[in-house]
């Protein structure tokens, strides 16, 4: 597993950017299929973005598509999401998260971060 830690989450208003990141460490993070997920309170959480382990291929849930941009850092351990035209509904609790596999969307994600809160005011 890695260690994943989340940091860039806040308080914006609707309109406007934010720029999650993700620290890896631990076993070698290019062996990891990553994503970014997120759970608003009452809501099952579920995944806003998804990488393979090189960064040439992306999946983007519907919601978020066009606005969210998934990206990686091999060399640095870094995994990041910008997200641009922020909205309301776009409110939670954003966690990162990894699984060992070459494909975008790894079959199961064994490594967690804690999460980092995305508050969009309107």
């Amino acid at each position: 597993q890695v260690q994943l830690v989340e940091s860039g989450g806040g308080v914006v208003q609707t309109g406007g950017s934010l720029r999650l990141s993700c620290e890896a460490s631990g076993r070698s993070f290019s062996d990891y299929a990553m994503a970014w997920f997120r759970q608003a309170p009452g809501e099952d959480r579920y995944l806003v973005g998804g990488i393979n382990w090189s960064g040439d291929s992306t999946h983007y849930d519907v919601r978020v598509k066009g606005r969210f941009t998934i990206s990686r850092d091999n060399v640095k351990n870094m995994l990041y999401l910008q997200m641009n035209s922020l909205k309301p509904e776009d409110t939670a609790l954003y966690s990162c998260a990894g699984g060992p596999s070459r494909t975008v969307i790894a079959p199961h994600y064994n490594s967690w971060g804690q999460g980092t809160q995305v508050t969009v005011s309107s």
